[in-house]
């Protein structure tokens, strides 16, 4: 079985993704750090997130592998681990910008398709239930309203030991949003047969029951 899992930034997806795949004992798919790696990449490279065929080509460089754990999700882009850098405030708005580029969407679609002939797995991301998965089993959206999001999202960067104001983040989080939605390949959009669940009050285990009261019916 695959679950499938999409939404914006803070709704809590990662979290209730981790939770669900370790109840259900399937492999985690975070779409979201590929697109990361290809950020990291290109800022570290120094390309300009933008420049579509300059990411383009730095693509045809770039060798991607995810170590699966029953602790973590291990990402190596040539061989090195680079896990731990992937959740800064600029690798995230690289993230978006390159991931609206064609040719990246194209590159990392085996990759993940790839992951799921290892088992059942619970994949979240922002086209998993359109775009990557359309056969999944099950699918959700989650959403939350814009001020939680934030403040979620505000909360993990300052865990992280990243400063800024909550403004700073609300802010980012609007652009981010706005170029996920308004992207012409693999808008962020429900797919049509995904349950909704609104996490705003929600905790997170409160949202994995959910989903486990929906894949019970499914098995």
């Amino acid at each position: 079985m695959i679950v499938a899992i999409d939404g914006p930034a803070g709704v809590g997806k990662s979290t209730a993704a981790k939770l669900l795949a370790s109840r259900l004992n399937y492999l985690y798919l975070d779409t979201g750090a590929l697109y990361r790696a290809v950020a990291w990449a290109v800022l570290h490279n120094r390309v300009d997130p933008s420049d579509a065929d300059a990411v383009a080509g730095l693509l045809l460089t770039l060798s991607l592998h995810l170590d699966f754990t029953h602790e973590a999700v291990v990402v190596r882009l040539n061989g090195k681990d680079i896990t731990g850098e992937l959740r800064t405030p600029a690798v995230s708005a690289a993230a978006s910008v390159v991931s609206a580029i064609p040719a990246v969407r194209v590159w990392l679609l085996p990759v993940q398709r790839q992951i799921a002939r290892k088992g059942p797995v619970v994949a979240e991301g922002r086209d998993i239930g359109t775009k990557v998965f359309p056969a999944a089993e099950v699918k959700f959206f989650l959403e939350a309203d814009a001020t939680v999001r934030a403040e979620r999202r505000h909360r993990e960067l300052v865990g992280a030991g990243h400063s800024g104001a909550i403004e700073q983040t609300s802010a980012e989080m609007a652009g981010r949003d706005n170029r996920d939605r308004s992207r012409t390949v693999a808008p962020l959009v429900p797919a049509e047969d995904a349950r909704h669940i609104d996490t705003s009050r929600l905790s997170a285990a409160e949202v994995v029951d959910h989903m486990m009261a929906v894949i019970a019916a499914k098995l």
